[in-house]
């Protein structure tokens, strides 16, 4: 039995929780559990971890990452850092072990700033819209395959943004997907504050219109609660702009979804800080796990159904093309 079989297989479903056309079914562990680790907002405040560029000149796709604490730090996958010389996402997750400096990969999802606005980066409240994980982590899987590069495809990371914001009507001088959060911070608010964690509640699977979009998994139900919001605006922002797509007819259940996620395969890395990188390896889910420390950590798992029910017409894609302003860095 994989890790991921594993985990999968200790979690039940909870009761499904519903806002305009997001439905959130809560996956459910059998007791609440507590992180041994903090998050990096966690650390941020109290002034643990610092994240900065890598020099002065700086480098789009790493970043800096000092932990002076005693716990290792999680870093959640598409979790957005805000500030330096551009807003960033991260590429996978992360469990960066205690009083260690270490380069983490990150994706630029602010293409026309190059300047310092900040000296330090924040995590931000949100993590990258689903559908650009599910592509993001795509790549990075296949990169990690033939490279072992934990870099994204940076290009079609500007797409996704591009298209996206011209879809959503939304402008930005720097092409930040931050301005898109913001454009829509009071309607994203309402879906984050319409949903609840459970005391056991260790991750949820994401519908929008009758689509399975992705799962994510924790190990405890604490991370899952301080995380989750993160996650809700991260798939929110997608409902959003799907609110008048026609409702599929083919998508699996749920059970199905989590069963294809168990059943599919995983090329194992060794992980940047602690664990083992576990790349899920198939044409119909995208995404992959950190185990570490005998666990599951993190699952993120995007259907590629999803992604397929969401391309944009050739229009639409014209004009994202021609939003976008590619700079050399």
């Amino acid at each position: 039995m994989t890790a991921i079989n594993k985990a999968l297989q200790a979690v039940t479903l909870g009761e499904v929780q519903s806002f305009e056309n997001l439905h959130i079914t809560p996956l459910l562990a059998a007791v609440p559990g507590i992180a041994d680790y903090l998050t990096l907002g966690e650390a941020q405040e109290q002034g643990l971890a610092v994240v900065t560029e890598v020099s002065d000149s700086g480098s789009v796709p790493t970043l800096l990452l000092e932990n002076s604490a005693e716990q290792a730090l999680f870093l959640l996958d598409g979790e957005e850092l805000v500030g330096a010389k551009q807003n960033r996402i991260l590429n996978l997750t992360l469990l960066v072990p205690a009083q260690t400096t270490l380069e983490i990969p990150v994706s630029c999802v602010e293409q026309g700033r190059w300047s310092h606005r900040t000296e330090e980066f924040a995590s931000a409240d949100r993590a990258m819209f689903s559908r650009g994980r599910a592509r993001k982590a795509e790549r990075v899987s296949e990169n990690m395959r033939s490279s072992e590069s934990r870099h994204s495809d940076q290009s079609e990371v500007w797409d996704d943004i591009a298209c996206k914001m011209s879809v959503m009507d939304v402008d930005s001088s720097t092409d930040a997907i931050a301005d898109a959060f913001e454009h829509f911070s009071g309607s994203v608010d309402e879906y984050v504050a319409a949903f609840s964690t459970s005391e056991t509640q260790v991750g949820a699977c994401f519908v929008i219109n009758g689509t399975i979009c992705g799962l994510e998994l924790f190990d405890v139900s604490s991370t899952c609660s301080k995380l989750m919001p993160k996650l809700i605006r991260s798939y929110a922002i997608d409902a959003i702009e799907e609110k008048q797509v026609t409702t599929p007819t083919t998508s699996p259940s749920i059970l199905e979804f989590i069963q294809q996620v168990a059943a599919a395969p995983a090329d194992s890395f060794e992980a940047l800080g602690e664990g083992e990188d576990l790349r899920i390896h198939s044409t119909a889910i995208a995404g992959g796990a950190l185990a570490a420390r005998e666990r599951v950590v993190h699952l993120c798992a995007f259907s590629q159904e999803a992604e397929a029910g969401s391309e944009r017409g050739s229009d639409n894609m014209r004009r994202a093309s021609e939003r976008r302003r590619y700079r050399n860095r």
